[in-house]
C-alpha cells in the first residue's frame, strides 16, 4: 500500500493560501494520474489541480468553498486498488486555516503542463477538458480532428468517451461522422456564460432584502471579486482618456486567408488577426517607450522589454495571461504565445507567474459582436488596446467607394503621462503598419 498525500499547492511565491472550488472525485472513486482532481481558486487565477498518481480517492479532508493554507493536506490516495475508504468527513470550518504541514512533495501538484492540441477553437467556440487534451496528445490527434468528432457532453462538448470512441474507430478504420461545420461556415463563437459558473443563494440578508421569485441572486467567485476590485481602483487611480481610430484590415485579411491552410497545417491552430496586432503593437511600443511604463508616486519607470497582455474571456469570467518578452519574438512565435495562453486559460492551467509582469494589455471585444468599447486600464500599466470587429464597409479611396474590412481601434491611456498628441501618434503607428502590410508576406 502507497499513500499520496495531496496538498494545497503554491501557485505563486505571494500567495499563501487557496480556496477549494469543487471536487472532481469523491472518496472511494478512482483517479488517473494528471486527471482533474479538483479546482482551487486564489486572488490571481483559478486552476484546475491535476492528481499527482493514479490509485483511489481515500479521503477528502476539507469541503468546497473551504479556504486551506498552501502546503496543508488537503486529500490522500492510496494507489493499493484494494484500499479502504474513509468515512471521515470535512472537519474543518470554512474561516479556519492550519497551519502548514510538512508533507511529501509531489511532482505534479502544480499544474504547468504545457497544453498538448491547440486551442478551443475559434470558429467553433467548444471547449476542450483536460483529460480530453491529454487523450488528444497521446493518440496524436490533432486540433482539426478533434474539432469533427461528435460529443455527447453538455452543450456538445467532446466527453471522455466521445474521444476515446473516436481513437477506437480511427485504430479500426472505421470513419467517424464529422459534425462540426468548417471554418468557412462556422458561426461566431457563443460568449462564455459566466452567470452559469455561479453559485444560486436562497438564505442570508440579502435573500431577505430581495425575495424569489421576483430576484435571483448569484455570489461572486472569487475570482470575479477580485477582477472588481481591480477594475475599480484603476479607475480611481488613473484618468482616463481614450481615443478611437479607423483601421483597415483588408490587406492584412489577405494575408491571413492566403495563409491560413499552410499555417494551420504547419502550427495545428488557426491563423487570426491577432498576431498581426501584437506584432504591430511591439513596434509601437519600441517607437513610444512611455506608453509601456508605470507609474510609482511622482516616479515614471519605464521597461525596456514588452510584456504583451491579451484579454481572454473564459466560462469564468475575463483573465489576462501575458506573453513574456514580446519583443523578442517573430510573427510565428507571436501567432504561439497566443495560442498557448488562450488553450491554458480556457483550460485552467495558467501559473501565477502567466498573468503577472504585464507592460500592456490588448483586448478584442470585437470577438463578441462589439464594434467600439472603451477598455479600462490594466493596473499598473499606462495604456490599454482595444480591438473592434472587422467587418466589410463602404469607404472613399482616392474619391472613389471601395469594400474594405475595417475595425474601430480604442486607445485608453492614463493621462497623468500620456496626453492626446502621444496617444494619437501611438496608434496611429500601430494602424500604419497593419495598413502597410505586404500583401506577399508568408507566416
Amino acid at each position: 500500500m502507497s499513500k499520496i498525500e495531496v496538498v494545497m499547492p503554491q501557485l505563486g511565491e505571494s500567495l499563501t493560501e487557496g480556496t477549494i472550488i469543487k471536487w472532481y472525485k469523491k472518496p472511494g472513486e478512482k483517479v488517473k494520474k494528471d486527471e482533474t482532481l479538483l479546482e482551487i481558486s486564489t486572488d490571481k487565477v483559478d486552476s484546475e489541480i491535476p492528481s499527482p498518481a493514479t490509485g483511489i480517492v481515500t479521503k477528502l479532508l476539507f469541503s468546497e468553498q473551504q479556504t486551506v493554507a498552501i502546503r496543508t493536506v488537503i486529500a490522500e490516495i492510496d494507489t493499493d486498488e484494494s484500499a479502504t475508504v474513509s468515512s471521515e468527513t470535512p472537519k474543518f470550518a470554512a474561516s479556519a486555516i492550519p497551519k502548514p504541514a510538512i508533507v511529501q512533495e509531489v511532482k505534479a501538484q502544480i499544474p504547468v503542463q504545457q497544453p498538448v492540441v491547440s486551442q478551443q477553437s475559434q470558429s467553433s467556440g467548444r471547449f476542450y477538458s483536460p483529460l480530453v487534451l491529454n487523450i488528444a496528445r497521446e493518440e496524436g490527434i490533432s486540433m482539426v480532428e478533434l474539432e469533427r468528432i461528435p460529443g455527447t457532453g453538455e452543450g456538445g462538448r467532446v466527453s471522455k468517451k466521445d474521444i476515446l470512441a473516436y481513437v477506437d474507430a480511427k485504430k479500426k478504420g472505421v470513419p467517424m461522422p464529422a459534425t462540426m461545420p468548417s471554418s468557412s461556415s462556422a458561426p461566431m463563437a457563443a460568449p462564455p456564460r459566466i452567470e452559469n459558473q455561479l453559485k444560486h443563494i436562497e438564505s442570508g440578508d440579502v435573500a431577505k432584502k430581495y425575495p424569489m421569485p421576483e430576484y435571483e441572486i448569484l455570489q461572486m467567485s472569487n475570482l470575479i471579486q477580485k477582477m472588481a476590485d481591480h477594475m475599480v481602483k484603476s479607475k480611481l487611480t488613473s484618468p482616463h482618456v481614450y481615443e478611437v481610430h479607423e483601421c483597415d484590415m483588408t490587406k492584412v485579411d489577405i494575408v491571413r486567408r492566403r495563409n491560413a491552410d499552410a499555417f494551420e497545417k504547419r502550427e495545428g491552430f488557426k491563423l487570426t488577426y491577432m498576431p498581426f496586432i501584437c506584432d504591430a503593437v511591439v513596434q509601437a511600443l519600441k517607437q513610444f517607450p512611455l506608453v509601456n511604463a508605470q507609474i510609482e508616486g511622482d516616479k515614471i519607470i519605464i521597461k525596456k522589454f514588452v510584456n504583451l497582455g491579451i484579454a481572454v474571456a473564459t466560462e469564468t469570467g475575463l483573465i489576462v495571461p501575458v506573453i513574456k518578452n514580446a519583443d523578442e519574438k517573430n510573427f510565428t512565435g507571436l501567432a504561439r504565445g497566443v495560442n498557448d495562453l488562450a488553450v491554458r486559460a480556457r483550460t485552467k492551467k495558467l501559473a501565477l507567474s502567466d498573468i503577472e509582469g504585464g507592460s500592456f494589455t490588448i483586448t478584442n471585444y470585437g470577438g463578441f459582436g462589439a464594434m467600439i468599447g472603451t477598455p479600462i486600464i490594466n493596473q499598473p500599466q499606462v495604456a490599454i488596446l482595444g480591438i473592434g470587429t472587422i467587418k466589410k464597409r463602404p469607404v472613399v479611396i482616392n474619391d472613389a467607394i471601395a469594400i474594405r474590412s475595417i475595425s474601430y481601434f480604442t486607445l485608453s491611456f492614463d493621462h497623468r503621462i500620456i496626453d492626446g498628441a502621444l496617444g494619437g501618434s501611438f496608434l496611429s503607428a500601430v494602424i500604419n503598419q497593419l495598413e502597410s502590410v505586404d500583401e506577399k508576406f508568408t507566416v
